[in-house]
């Protein structure tokens, strides 16, 4: 029986309460207010992190679910009430609101860029205003670590990649959002295997050090890992001398050869990766186990392994953990969920350095022999480039979304879409800029608005 079906899939129920104070205080007040016209907020990023050069989007799944199911419980509004923040009508208001709005978005896996809508929600005001919490926090983690992983990947081209982070992620949540985020950037399998279970991703491990230190010698564990496993066995040999350990490895190798199987391999897991590569190498080669791989794990991100393999490190499968799990060198981006449009009427936003661009758009992506030349961001109803292919598309109407992508879908997206991109905006340091530019409509636009919205402010 799979059981992995059974597994609680949906993010959406009981997260009501999964916001931050302020969307309900400011839902009062639009509710006092009688504001329940249509609003439209855009999900962006506003600057890459250091040597990125560009982003892959992820978190929308979880986000659609959270929509589809949104609802206040009886214990969400008790809490609410006793609090002494809301009033009686505006908490018979939430008890019976649901989610009834429109979502463009762009599709998990695809490369977007600074000021590029990841997702715009249309929906009545407060609706829009109180999932925004949950948008940002399921889009932005997802797609940092979707990054992430991609450059791994990037980083050790025809290379496996797995992801080993599940024990130093940020709680639970985060391993399975790691592992789900790692494979559809084009890691090969994870470690986690609930993971595995509820997402089908293909899971991998070899052995601890804990197992080598329980047998009396390194030899010992060796040949009862062996004895289990006879055609899966990868042996980590630095628990006490990485060298040694190689050549106990072959040997354990030669003997699963003459009973008709073979070594899979030996992992490394500290030390001087490039250095003790080379030498493991030569010794697994002499003994005829030209075919077993080096698999190297410990304190690795892509600029690591990209070193080591410009090094010629021999080195044919990589094991990502902590640095993969809590994106080390980018924690955080400058994601940003704002307020396009209320009423019918454009609107903007014109703060110092974090000013934005009104109304709803469109992304449009120009292709030319199969490579991206540039994204083009326009206004959602005017036409885009004749030799571009429009990003954001629809994915939710009236609070039902319109369609359910695999994981695998997502993933081939992603690969096809990173191979695609340029290579130098691919490098892992210092990566060339990808062009973005705004369409003349909506600059003409942003200038409008920019004065109505500055007039406003002085006759105040």
């Amino acid at each position: 029986m799979n059981r992995a079906s059974e597994l609680p899939e949906s993010p959406g129920s009981g997260l009501a309460l999964f916001t931050d104070l302020y969307q309900l205080t400011m839902g009062q007040s639009y509710f006092c207010e009688r504001m329940h016209e249509p609003a439209t907020f855009s999900l962006f990023v506003r600057h890459l992190p250091p040597n990125w050069g560009y982003l892959v989007a992820a978190g929308l799944d979880d986000v659609l679910s959270y929509l589809e199911s949104l609802a206040f419980e009886p214990h969400d509004l008790a809490y609410l009430r006793q609090t002494g923040r809301f009033a009686d009508d505006y908490l018979d208001f939430l008890a019976q609101l649901r989610f009834t709005g429109d979502v463009r978005a762009l599709s998990e896996g695809t490369l977007f860029f600074p000021h590029e809508p990841v997702v715009e929600v249309t929906a009545p005001v407060i609706e829009a205003q109180l999932v925004e919490t949950f948008i940002v926090n399921q889009v932005h983690f997802q797609s940092i670590i979707a990054t992430k992983a991609a450059r791994c990947v990037e980083a050790a081209p025809g290379r496996t990649v797995v992801d080993f982070s599940l024990r130093r992620t940020h709680g639970t949540d985060a391993g399975m959002k790691v592992a789900r985020a790692s494979y559809l950037s084009g890691c090969q399998s994870t470690s986690n295997v609930l993971a595995g279970a509820r997402y089908g991703i293909p899971i991998a491990g070899t052995m601890a050090h804990s197992y080598i230190q329980s047998f009396p010698d390194e030899l010992s564990a060796f040949r009862a890992y062996a004895r289990a496993y006879p055609d899966a066995c990868l042996l980590l040999i630095d628990t006490y001398d990485t060298v040694a350990g190689a050549r106990r490895a072959a040997i354990v190798g030669r003997e699963l050869a003459a009973a008709g199987h073979r070594l899979r391999g030996v992992r490394l897991d500290s030390g001087d990766m490039a250095a003790l590569s080379r030498e493991v190498r030569r010794i697994l080669d002499e003994a005829g186990l030209a075919d077993a791989l080096i698999f190297a794990s410990g304190g690795l991100d892509e600029h690591e392994m990209a070193q080591l393999l410009a090094a010629g490190a021999p080195i044919d499968a990589f094991g990502v953990g902590s640095k993969l799990g809590v994106s080390a060198d980018a924690p955080y981006l400058d994601m940003a969920y704002k307020l396009v449009a209320y009423a019918g009427t454009p609107r903007l936003k014109l703060s110092a350095a974090k000013a934005t661009w009104p109304d709803r758009k469109q992304v449009w992506r120009r292709v030319e022999s199969e490579r991206f030349r540039e994204d083009v961001i326009a206004l959602a109803d005017e036409p885009g480039p004749a030799d571009a292919l429009p990003l954001l598309q629809p994915v939710m109407r009236d609070g039902r979304r319109l369609h359910r992508e695999s994981l695998d879908e997502a993933r081939r997206r992603a690969l096809a879409q990173r191979a695609a991109l340029p290579a130098e905006v691919r490098r892992i340091t210092q990566p060339a800029r990808y062009l973005v530019a705004f369409s003349a409509a909506l600059q003409a636009l942003r200038a409008s608005v920019a004065a109505q919205a500055g007039g406003l402010a002085e006759q105040r």
